[in-house]
């Protein structure tokens, strides 16, 4: 059984790689500052050292320069980590037996694979496609689930919770699972278990407000068949979950006059203690070179843009530029719907306040004519109403401005991968 010793001042860093590590077999240990991480990899002696670099009481590159000088430890391989270093440090600690470095937040996956190989062990994960994203707003945290199920990700969530609940200070939250384009079934049902007993278990969340959004029926009768799980309601509509966590009806005008003390449901509250969140719930994979996105999709992918903003219309033709996508813009919603061409596209990007026709104007227009096409809305209204009015007139996602190239990329891919 190969040891490794993790030196890491972050309790929940520590807890983490404690628990996966030993989940593949390896014995584990842990220091919680870089004097006591000198002590025990003294004691220890263990095969594999994994350590940040900003330590307390003893500074990560004089506990190198020991561990070099003893000829005990000197050959001991090292995984270092940091949330910000400059080339100058890496290169000065090359030299003491670092084989591979890693950026803070770390991907778990990035993690394991550097494990394996610096060890000469098989270290398999789980690679079941799946993004699981989670954020806090309004008391209510709020876990968007897409593409499958994965057992590594699930295992990250319940950190990722952890975390959440401290920054954020809850006691007793509100949980909304968005499970809306997810295909499950009875093959995953120990994953779905273990997702929902984890949910509950790190929150404590009361089950009366705990909805999961989901049209998939397997995911409905596994709930309503569990009792560990009785009193969570399922629901296909969003505007429903939102009533019963928020206790207020929606319905209305979406442009009534008068200030909401309740922001959007997709932007992030700010936290309520001074620190930064150190879980990443993607994988390594998953923020390479996007390209390889859509090598499947053919050449013949239309996407348009419903856009008064040049700026918007050329971010986003940025996004798909190294692809064969074929992007169109569109200055208002009339324009769009006149067009041949933009009411057979593969995918639709549209604002919401434009001039002429707006946004939703399009979207009225499309559904009284069943004309059914993925749309992404883009908006810089944040109130909850608005997204919510939105989704219950046919979008398939929204993006919050300003928007970033990568970002609107990944959207893209999700939406487009799952169409074709």
């Amino acid at each position: 059984m190969k040891h490794i010793l993790v030196i890491d001042e972050s309790q929940l860093f520590r807890d983490y790689l404690r628990q996966k590590l030993e989940a593949y077999g390896f014995e584990v240990s842990v220091a919680v500052s870089g004097l006591d991480g000198a002590s025990k990899l003294r004691t220890v002696l263990p095969d594999l050292l994994i350590m940040d670099y900003h330590l307390t009481r003893k500074p990560a590159i004089e506990l190198l320069k020991e561990k070099a000088a003893d000829p005990n430890t000197a050959s001991i391989p090292v995984i270092l980590a940091s949330a910000k270093v400059d080339r100058d440090v890496l290169v000065e600690v090359a030299r003491y037996n670092v084989r591979k470095f890693l950026n803070k937040p770390i991907r778990v996956d990035a993690l394991l694979k550097a494990v394996g190989e610096t060890l000469g062990v098989s270290v398999e994960i789980d690679d079941t496609p799946c993004i699981i994203e989670a954020h806090v707003n309004d008391d209510i945290i709020f876990i968007e689930i897409a593409q499958g199920l994965n057992r590594e990700k699930i295992d990250l969530l319940r950190y990722k919770l952890v975390e959440l609940m401290d920054l954020y200070d809850l006691k007793t939250p509100k949980v909304l699972v968005m499970m809306t384009s997810l295909e499950i079934d009875s093959a995953e049902t120990m994953k779905l278990n273990s997702l929902f007993s984890t949910i509950l278990e790190v929150t404590g969340c009361i089950k009366k407000y705990f909805k999961v959004l989901t049209a998939n029926a397997f995911v409905r009768r596994f709930i309503e068949e569990r009792g560990d799980f009785t009193g969570i309601e399922v629901t296909g509509q969003l505007d429903q979950a939102m009533d019963g966590l928020m206790g207020k009806k929606v319905g209305g005008s979406i442009l009534e006059p008068g200030p909401d003390p309740r922001e959007d449901l997709v932007s992030r509250t700010a936290p309520k203690k001074h620190k930064n969140e150190s879980i990443m719930m993607r994988f390594q994979e998953e923020s390479a070179a996007p390209a390889r996105d859509f090598t499947t999709l053919g050449d013949t992918v239309r996407v348009s843009i419903v856009d008064d903003d040049v700026i918007i219309q050329e971010l986003i033709r940025t996004s798909f530029s190294d692809t064969k996508v074929q992007v169109d813009a569109y200055s208002n919603g009339r324009e769009f719907l006149e067009s041949t061409d933009g009411r057979t596209s593969d995918l639709v990007f549209l604002d919401l306040m434009m001039p002429e026709m707006d946004g939703f104007q399009v979207l009225q227009k499309l559904k009284e004519e069943d004309l059914r096409l993925p749309i992404i809305v883009l908006s810089a209204l944040t109130k909850r109403e608005t997204v919510v009015q939105a989704l219950k007139m046919g979008i398939t996602s929204y993006m919050i401005k300003p928007l970033k190239p990568q970002t609107v990329r990944t959207k893209a891919s999700e939406i487009l991968q799952t169409n074709f």
